[in-house]
C-alpha cells in the first residue's frame, strides 16, 4: 500500500493531456453532448464536476472508500447523510458532538423528519454498545468528540451495530483520514468539514461523506444530486491543494499540541488539560491504539478562575486568535459555551460539561515556544 505521505501528493488525479500536474478549475456549469443522453461523463456542473470528481476521488483513496462527495459545507454533508435515512427512524449518538449536529438533529429533522434521537455518554463505548437495539437504524460518533475530545472504541461500535443491522456513520473531523481511517474499522459512512484540517487554510467553507461499499455510493451519489448542496469548482481546487501537504501539517499540529498540552497541564492558573496524547486522559491508552500517528492539533482546558478571568485571558493572547472554526495553519482559540455549542440550551451544556470556562484549542503550525509563549502571558491576566 502506498505511504499516506505520498498517496496525499497523488490522490485523485493523473496529469491530463496537456500534461498539467496540478488540476485545472473547469467552472462550466453545462457539457456538450454528442448525442442525447451520450457524453463524456459529464452532462450537468450540479451532477458531476471534474475538479470536484478529482477531489472526491482523493477522499475516497485516503479514507480507504468506496466512493466521496464533497458538499458545500459540512452541514449539508450531514443533511445528505441523514437522507439516507426514513421519517421516524431512530439513531443513537454521543452526547458529545458538534453544536451544529445536534440543532441539525434536535431543530430541524425530529420536526420534519419525526427522527428519535437517544443520546448516550460518548466516553462510555459500552454505554453505546448496549442502547444499540434492533429499532436503531444509524450509529453517530465524533472521534475525538467535540469539543470534550472523548475517544469511542470504533471496532466495538462496529460490531454492536452489525448485530443490530445499523448503519455507522463517524464524523472524523477532528482526526483526518491521516490519522485515522474509521471505514478500515468497518464504518459505513465517514463525514468531514472540508472546511477544517483538510483545506488547512481557513479558505474554503465545504464538507464531504465518504462510504464504504458500492451499494451506499450509489445511493448517497443520487441524494448529492436529487438534493444538490455540491461543492463548487475553485473551492474543490483549493480543498485538493490543501491535502497536498495534509501529512507535514497534521505532524506539526500533533507535535505542538503534545508539548502545549504537557506544558498547560502543569500551569497552576489551568484546573484541567484535556487531551488524549496525555496518560491523565481517560481513553489514553485507547487513544495510543487508534491514534498511532498523533493524537491531533485540538486541545480543551478549563482555566482555575471566573468568567472575568476567562476574558481577560482571551484578550491577552496575540497569536491565538479568537474565533469560530478549527483545523488551519494559525492558531485559533474558542468558547464552545458562547461559539459552537451556543445553540444548546444552557442546561443541556451544563449537563454535558460544557461551561464558560471551558476553551477550546486549535494548535497551529506555528513554533511551539511562540504559542506556549502567547499563553503564559494571557494566563498572568486572570
Amino acid at each position: 500500500m502506498t505511504h499516506p505521505d505520498t498517496l496525499t501528493v497523488h490522490a485523485g488525479y493523473t496529469p491530463d493531456a496537456t500534461g498539467a500536474v496540478m488540476p485545472p478549475i473547469y467552472l462550466s456549469s453545462t457539457f456538450a453532448q454528442q448525442a442525447p443522453g451520450k457524453h463524456g461523463g459529464f452532462e450537468y456542473a450540479r451532477s458531476g464536476n471534474p475538479t470536484r470528481q478529482t477531489l472526491e476521488r482523493a477522499l475516497a483513496e485516503l479514507e480507504g472508500g468506496a466512493a466521496a462527495f464533497a458538499f458545500a459545507s459540512g452541514l449539508a454533508a450531514i443533511s445528505t447523510v441523514l437522507e439516507l435515512l426514513n421519517a421516524g427512524d431512530e439513531i443513537v449518538a454521543v452526547d458529545d458532538l458538534y453544536g451544529g449536529s445536534w440543532r441539525l438533529l434536535e431543530r430541524v429533522r425530529t420536526r420534519s423528519a419525526g427522527l428519535k434521537i437517544r443520546y448516550v455518554p460518548a466516553g462510555d463505548t459500552a454505554a453505546i454498545c448496549e442502547a444499540i437495539t434492533p429499532a436503531t437504524k444509524l450509529v453517530w460518533i465524533e472521534v475525538p468528540t467535540n469539543p470534550l475530545l472523548q475517544i469511542v472504541d470504533l471496532e466495538a461500535i462496529v460490531n454492536a451495530a452489525r448485530k443490530a443491522g445499523a448503519m455507522t456513520v463517524a464524523d472524523a473531523t477532528f482526526a483526518t483520514p491521516y490519522l485515522l481511517q474509521p471505514i478500515r474499522y468497518g464504518f459505513d459512512v465517514v463525514v468531514h468539514s472540508l472546511t477544517k484540517y483538510l483545506n488547512g487554510h481557513s479558505d474554503v467553507v465545504g464538507g464531504a461523506a465518504i462510504v464504504r461499499t458500492p451499494e451506499l455510493a450509489e445511493r448517497l451519489g443520487y441524494l448529492q444530486n436529487a438534493v444538490g448542496g455540491v461543492l463548487d469548482p475553485f473551492s474543490s481546487f483549493l480543498v485538493v491543494r490543501g491535502l497536498r501537504t495534509l501529512p507535514l501539517r497534521m505532524q506539526q499540529h500533533c507535535r505542538n499540541a503534545q508539548q502545549i498540552a504537557a506544558w498547560l497541564a502543569s500551569q497552576a492558573g489551568v484546573r484541567e488539560v484535556i487531551y488524549p496524547g496525555l496518560e491523565s486522559h481517560p481513553q489514553h491508552e485507547l487513544a495510543k491504539r487508534q491514534f498511532p500517528q498523533g493524537f491531533g492539533g485540538m486541545i480543551s482546558l478549563r482555566l482555575d478562575t471566573d468568567e472575568a478571568g476567562v476574558l481577560r485571558f482571551l484578550s491577552g493572547l496575540k497569536i491565538f486568535a479568537l474565533a469560530e472554526s478549527l483545523g488551519a495553519v494559525e492558531s485559533l482559540i474558542a468558547q464552545p459555551w458562547t461559539m459552537s455549542h451556543g445553540s444548546l440550551p444552557e442546561v443541556q451544556r451544563l449537563a454535558r460539561n460544557i461551561d464558560p470556562g471551558l476553551l477550546r484549542l486549535s494548535v497551529g503550525v506555528e513554533h511551539a515556544d511562540d504559542l506556549v509563549a502567547d499563553l503564559r502571558n494571557a494566563l498572568t491576566l486572570i
